[in-house]
C-alpha cells in the first residue's frame, strides 16, 4: 500500500479535530523504537524502590533510637565508670591533703604558744607534733597529685565516649532525616506514575510531553505558487524561545494538495528533500522529517534548507504545506510546538509562469468550502514498498479519501500516523 493512501486515514480523522502533535510519543520523532529511547522506570520499579526506601527510613529510625539509648545508659559504660572513681579517690584525696594542712597548722601554732618556762617534755612532744603534721602534708600533696592525674586522665576518656556518644547520636538523626526524604520521594514517585496511568515507557509513554507556544517553526523563501515539472527552495526556521537548551529538535514538513486527480497515485510525483548545514547536497526527508538540529540554546535559532520538487505529472489545483517541530533531550523531557502553521500555495501547469511573486505566509485557518477531493503527496521518492508499513491492510480496510466540498484542516494525526510508521519499520 502507498505512504498516502496509509496517510489518508489520518488526514480523514483530523478534518474536524485534528490532533495535537504532542499526543505522540517523541519515540518516533528520531525514528527509533521505544526500546531505543531513554527508559522510564515502571511501577514495578517505583514500588520496589518506594519498598527499599521504606526499609531504610525503618532502620535509620532503630538506629536513631539505639543511638539515643546509648548516649542515656552511659552512666554503666567502663570509662564513665572509672571517671566516677577516679573522681571519688581525688575528693578524698583532697580531703586528706586539706586535713593535713590544718593539723600542721595547729601544730604549729601550739608549738608557737608555748611559754618560755615550758619544760623539755612539753617542748618535745610539741616539734615531734610538728614534724608528723608536716609528713602528713608531703603525703597527702603527693597522693593528692596522684588522684588529680588520675583524674584527668579518666575525664578525658570519659569525654572521649561521650563526645562520640553524641555524634552517633547527631550522624543518625541526620541519616533518618535524609531517609524520610528519600522514602516521601519514593512515595511521591509512585503515586505520580500511578496517577499518570502507569510509569514506564519512553519519551510520552506514562507521561507527557509539553506543548510550548515558545517553540516555533516557520518557512522563508517558501513561494506562492510553483508550477508542475521544477521546484523551489526555501527554508524552514525553528526558534527556541523555551528558555533551556533542546539537545535534538526535529522539523517536520507535510505536503498536501486538494487539486484535480483525488485519488491519484502521486506517491511519486512530489518530494521534499533537506540539505545539511554548510553541504550543498540535498536528502530525501524519512517520512516527512528533517534534521535534527543539535544543542539549540536557549533564545537561538537555526535554519534548515528545503526543496520542493513538482513532478510535471501532478494535479494542478490549491495546496498546503504543513510545518512542525518537536525535541526530545537526553534529561527525558520531550515537547514541542502545540499545532501545525499551514501554508499555502498553488500548483500551475507545466511552464506556466507564477503571477504571485510573494511568499506564501502561514495561516491556522482551514481551507474554505468547496474544491475538489483531497490527496496527501508524498514526502520521499524512496517510500518502502513492503514491510511494516505497506502491510497495515488492505484498500478495502484503508479506502481513499474523498473529501469533496469539505473544508480540510490537516492536524498532527498524520504526523503522528507518520512517525509511528516510522518506528514500525525498525
Amino acid at each position: 500500500m502507498k505512504i498516502s493512501r496509509t496517510l489518508a486515514t489520518a488526514v480523514a480523522a483530523a478534518v474536524t479535530t485534528p490532533a495535537l502533535l504532542l499526543s505522540v510519543t517523541p519515540a518516533f520523532a528520531d525514528g527509533k523504537p521505544a526500546a531505543h529511547t531513554e527508559k522510564k522506570p515502571t511501577i514495578a520499579e517505583l514500588e520496589k524502590a518506594a519498598a527499599d526506601a521504606q526499609k531504610a527510613y525503618d532502620k535509620a529510625v532503630t538506629d536513631e533510637s539505639g543511638a539515643r539509648k546509648a548516649l542515656d545508659d552511659l552512666d554503666s559504660a567502663p570509662a564513665v565508670v572509672a571517671l566516677k572513681n577516679a573522681q571519688k579517690d581525688a575528693d578524698e584525696a583532697a580531703r586528706v591533703k586539706a586535713a593535713a594542712d590544718q593539723e600542721l597548722t595547729d601544730a604549729k601554732t601550739w608549738q608557737n604558744a608555748l611559754p618560755a618556762t615550758a619544760g623539755p617534755v612539753d617542748k618535745d612532744l610539741a616539734a615531734q607534733r610538728v614534724a608528723k603534721a608536716e609528713a602528713a602534708v608531703t603525703a597527702a600533696d603527693t597522693a593528692n597529685a596522684t588522684a588529680a592525674g588520675k583524674l584527668a586522665t579518666a575525664k578525658k576518656a570519659a569525654d572521649q565516649v561521650q563526645n562520640a556518644a553524641k555524634a552517633e547520636l547527631e550522624r543518625t538523626k541526620g541519616a533518618k532525616a535524609k531517609a524520610l526524604a528519600d522514602k516521601q520521594a519514593a512515595d511521591k514517585a509512585l503515586a505520580d506514575a500511578k496517577a499518570a496511568g502507569g510509569g514506564g515507557g519512553t519519551g510520552g509513554q506514562g507521561g507527557k510531553c509539553s506543548q510550548d507556544m515558545a517553540l516555533t517553526a516557520v518557512l522563508n523563501g517558501f513561494p506562492s505558487q510553483i508550477a508542475a515539472g521544477s521546484s523551489a527552495d526555501f527554508s524552514v526556521r525553528v526558534t527556541n524561545g523555551t528558555g533551556k537548551q533542546l539537545d535534538r529538535l526535529w522539523p517536520f514538513v507535510y505536503a498536501y494538495v486538494n487539486g484535480k486527480g483525488g485519488g491519484k497515485d502521486i506517491d511519486k510525483l512530489v518530494h521534499l528533500q533537506w540539505s545539511d548545514a554548510g553541504s550543498n547536497g540535498w536528502k530525501d526527508l524519512p517520512l516527512n522529517q528533517a534534521g535534527p538540529v543539535t544543542n539549540l540554546a536557549a533564545g537561538k535559532s537555526a535554519d534548515v534548507k528545503l526543496r520542493l520538487k513538482v513532478d510535471g505529472s501532478t494535479p494542478v489545483g490549491r495546496a498546503d504545506l504543513f510545518v512542525a517541530a518537536d525535541y526530545r533531550n537526553a534529561d527525558g523531557t520531550c515537547g514541542g510546538t502545540p499545532s501545525q502553521a499551514r501554508y499555502e500555495f498553488d500548483v500551475l501547469a507545466v511552464g506556466a509562469k507564477p503571477t504571485k511573486t510573494g511568499e506564501s505566509k502561514p495561516t491556522t485557518a482551514p481551507r474554505p468550502q468547496g474544491g475538489a477531493a483531497a490527496t496527501p503527496l508524498s514526502a520521499t521518492a524512496t517510500a518502502p514498498k513492503s514491510g511494516a508499513l505497506a502491510e497495515t491492510g488492505s484498500s478495502s480496510a484503508l479506502p481513499q479519501l474523498a473529501l469533496s466540498g469539505g473544508a480540510v484542516v490537516l492536524g498532527a494525526g498524520a504526523i503522528a500516523l507518520v512517525r509511528r510508521r516510522k518506528a514500525a519499520q525498525h
